[in-house]
């Protein structure tokens, strides 16, 4: 009986033979970020006297600010105030490379998966809605300086995340095939990016609601890279390729 993991259409990572690259989001993927942008957003947001310089919640975070680039989420906070948009991004940004320095944490299991990774010989690339110095950082401050072979940044693309350019971009860059390559992704706006650009997505619930995450259309979820399932499906891997 197969152990394949795989979702209720069909579809795994055995599919994927011979696997030529993974690509990763950062923010939720890699590490997780969202409590610390969470508490920059919340700080520089009072200091602006945001809602009478009432803290946003949680609640707040996810609705507005989760997943989104930066053009959208000034866009829905001050709306028709660039500057005060641009105040927003700056402060807060810059507040959160400081906070990152300290706080960052890799989602369990990231090392494990980066020998994996490294065994196979397999092309990588991080995919990002981030600003560039917040991407370096974070992948500076995991160690994984000298594991990329590529680093996308969505609004440096014709269109970020959820649009497939980002991603697109990544193949061309790695000169690998859709075909043979997969994505990890912790957000609804990131599987949908991948999933348009014709990959296959493993999506990582270290933030959002598996359900909500599903709607995307992953070929699976797992809690991190220490979830029995991602190492079940790597293990299928290695005895349909052997």
């Amino acid at each position: 009986m197969s152990t394949n993991v795989e979702n209720s259409v069909g579809r795994s990572l055995c599919d994927l033979a011979p696997l030529e690259a993974i690509l990763f989001d950062i923010d939720g993927t890699l590490c997780d970020s969202d409590p610390i942008h969470l508490i920059a957003f919340r700080q520089v947001l009072q200091q602006m006297g945001y809602n009478g310089g009432e803290a946003i919640d949680e609640e707040f975070y996810m609705k507005y600010i989760n997943g989104k680039h930066n053009e959208e989420i000034v866009s829905s906070i001050f709306p028709g105030d660039p500057e005060r948009g641009i105040k927003l991004v700056d402060d807060k940004e810059a507040l959160y490379r400081r906070l990152a320095k300290d706080k960052l944490k890799p989602i369990e299991g990231l090392h494990q998966l980066r020998k994996w990774i490294e065994d196979h010989g397999l092309k990588t690339a991080a995919v990002t809605n981030a600003p560039r110095p917040n991407a370096d950082l974070m992948i500076e401050v995991l160690g994984l300086s000298d594991f990329f072979d590529a680093i996308i940044i969505g609004p440096e693309c014709e269109h970020p995340k959820p649009y497939p350019h980002p991603y697109l971009k990544a193949l061309q860059v790695l000169k690998v095939s859709k075909d043979h390559t997969f994505i990890f992704e912790d957000s609804v706006s990131g599987i949908k990016a991948g999933v348009a650009a014709g990959m296959s997505v493993v999506g990582l619930t270290t933030q959002n609601p598996a359900h909500l995450l599903m709607e995307a259309d992953p070929i699976f979820l797992i809690k991190d890279f220490a979830d029995p399932k991602l190492w079940a499906a790597l293990g299928d891997f290695d005895k349909n390729v052997a």
